[in-house]
């Protein structure tokens, strides 16, 4: 079986070899007539959003039963040939060569979820609440949103901070992520800066924090998966959106229809999907996976598989300078002189230069690099190689950005495996 369809395999089989397991697991019911969970709405939320739409007659699904919509193809409706990491919550990354495209297409961006996403998601009705120490508390639909503020499209990269979690030695819990938990579309919203204006951000306020209509995994409607927040010096930059539309379009189902926020730079989970409230603070926010150990690394560098204290931990903001080869795609063969190309971000910086070697590093090849669309977005670079004989190659690519931070060929390793920003490196054959 192709490799593109690996998350076909493993939901089938998994069906397969335990059909009561699989049932529990996926869709939250317990044993054979007992749907509590499922008719609570966590595993419906799950089916529902997997297929695309809600499940009129979904009472009457035999357990063990895989819906035929995932039994196609596509396991992920609407997206092209993502590699699914977990069942539940959902999380699935992008192949490095199918993110070729200089902006990503709806449906090639990565998933990454905390909890079930919610089935009612309907923009025309649609509302988030904007209260906490502001001077006038707003509920605003998505028409007050276009009809109250400027509305503005930017090319934006969400990237989990978990990226590249796979390549730690010894291995750190969570989405083993190679290099496709990154994306760059279109979004098209308001900016977070003129919401937080327009309702009055009082002098004491120093967070934000964000809600979401996500369900927790236990199904406890009053657990929230996940809520974190922004200092409110970076809320208030001109590139944070409440988003409405993904390239043009309606957002895909997994990546937080119909409204959320995107926060380029920082790590994904601050981009909060399913936007339901933000509130202002005087103090650092503390919901879930704002705190302990979750999204923050340790304050000095640590042995492997060292033991640090949670107090010793800070949480992430802005993310490390890092590249990505999308051209060619891994142990291609190629012929002696090959295009190769790819994109370079670095949080709120912009990248300087990107450079190629094939000589495992004993030399560099500048490679043309093209500025930013906007502040926000990465930058797309090519160039020409050359293959001096025939045999195999390694192509590494090592950006450096604006304020000289280079990519590194190894980093500290960290108890959850974030911010893994080492050169991005692909196997070629040359003829």
């Amino acid at each position: 079986m192709p490799s593109d369809d690996r998350a076909l395999e493993r939901v089938s089989d998994f069906f397969a070899r335990d059909p009561e397991a699989a049932d529990a697991a996926f869709f939250g019911r317990r044993s054979h007539g007992d749907r509590r969970g499922f008719l609570k709405g966590a595993g419906l939320a799950t089916m529902s959003a997997m297929v695309g739409m809600t499940i009129p007659f979904h009472r009457n699904l035999p357990q063990g039963l895989i819906p035929a919509a995932l039994a196609s193809d596509e396991v992920l409706v609407g997206k092209d040939g993502l590699r699914l990491l977990n069942d539940r919550p959902v999380n699935a990354e992008t192949p490095a060569h199918l993110l070729d495209d200089p902006i990503t297409p709806t449906g090639r961006h990565f998933i990454r979820n905390n909890g079930l996403p919610p089935v009612e998601v309907d923009p025309k009705t649609w509302t988030f609440t904007v209260d906490g120490l502001v001077d006038s508390p707003m509920t605003l639909s998505i028409d007050d949103l276009k009809a109250q503020f400027e509305v503005v499209t930017l090319a934006l990269v969400i990237e989990c901070g978990g990226n590249g979690r796979a390549a730690f030695d010894p291995p750190a819990k969570g989405n083993q992520w190679t290099s496709g938990a990154v994306a760059c579309s279109n979004w098209t919203g308001v900016r977070l800066k003129d919401v937080l204006t327009k309702a009055g951000i009082k002098s004491t306020v120093v967070y934000t924090a964000h809600e979401g209509a996500d369900v927790h995994l236990s199904g406890d409607l009053d657990k929230l998966p996940i809520s974190r927040g922004l200092p409110i010096t970076k809320a208030m930059t001109d590139d944070v959106l409440i988003a409405f539309e993904m390239n043009g379009g309606p957002m895909h189902s997994m990546n937080g229809a119909p409204l959320r926020l995107v926060v380029p730079g920082w790590p994904g989970s601050c981009s909060q999907k399913w936007l339901t409230r933000i509130w202002l603070r005087d103090q650092v926010h503390d919901g879930p996976k704002m705190t302990g150990t979750s999204y923050r690394v340790p304050n000095r560098p640590v042995a492997p598989g060292e033991k640090v204290a949670e107090e010793d931990f800070e949480i992430i903001e802005r993310m490390p300078v890092k590249s990505l080869i999308t051209t060619p795609k891994n142990d291609a063969f190629v012929d002696e002189t090959a295009l190769v190309r790819g994109h370079a971000w670095s949080g709120d910086r912009t990248i300087k230069s990107l450079d190629l070697s094939i000589n495992f590093g004993k030399s560099w090849i500048a490679a043309e690099l093209d500025p930013p669309v906007n502040e926000g977005a990465w930058q797309n670079w090519r160039a020409n190689v050359r293959f001096p004989k025939a045999g195999y190659y390694e192509i590494w690519s090592r950006a450096t950005d604006s304020a000289g931070d280079m990519q590194p060929f190894a980093i500290n390793w960290n108890p959850k495996g974030y911010l893994n920003n080492t050169m991005h490196r692909i196997a070629v054959r040359a003829a």
